[in-house]
């Protein structure tokens, strides 16, 4: 299965609307959120066509083929407006052999992972900068933000398919690997 991974959306209907443009582009199968969807938050700029409404309506379109976590800036508020689960502090994914903790970050995240058996994945947004690194016995994993990158990072979000994550910016463009069977990270 071919999933699209994306975090940091914060309300922008303009790159969630480039998002699901990839999506389709990508021939993803199913679209991994990692919360953050509809509130650009107190710390954050308004992004670029702020509107949360649309871009629930955004997101709605694709309810049946989602898979999202809640992020700090997603409430039950923001839950009434989306036709999918977006409540849930982590999810559970497997690839390669591997489990994959998919969560937001806020909570559970670089600074304090979650108890994993060597060679799992620890998969977060929150930050808004892409990485792809070892956490002593464990990866970490994070496919940046959609619309407010931080630290010089683009636009961009990850596909994973055949235990590979593939790091791309917004417009397709990949500038990163990691397959999770040889453990390896290569910069493209």
């Amino acid at each position: 299965m071919r999933y699209l991974i994306a975090s940091d959306i914060h309300g922008s209907a303009y790159f969630c609307r480039e998002l699901l443009t990839a999506f389709r582009r990508e021939g993803a199968e199913r679209l991994i959120l990692l919360g953050d969807l509809l509130y650009h938050g107190p710390r954050n700029p308004l992004p670029d066509e702020y509107s949360p409404q649309e871009t629930a309506s955004l997101l709605n379109s694709m309810s049946g083929r989602v898979l999202c976590v809640r992020g700090n800036c997603d409430s039950e508020v923001d839950q009434m407006m989306l036709e999918f689960p977006i409540m849930a502090e982590y999810a559970l994914m497997e690839a390669g052999g591997r489990l994959i903790y998919v969560t937001h970050g806020h909570i559970r995240g670089r600074d304090d992972p979650p108890k994993l058996r060597p060679g799992d994945v620890l998969l977060h947004g929150h930050t808004h900068i892409p990485a792809c690194e070892r956490l002593g016995e464990i990866f970490y994993l994070n496919p940046g933000s959609v619309s407010l990158p931080k630290e010089g990072a683009k636009r961009g979000y990850a596909i994973l398919e055949n235990a590979v994550f593939s790091w791309k910016e917004l417009g397709g463009a990949e500038y990163m690997r990691f397959d999770i069977n040889s453990s390896n990270a290569e910069r493209l």
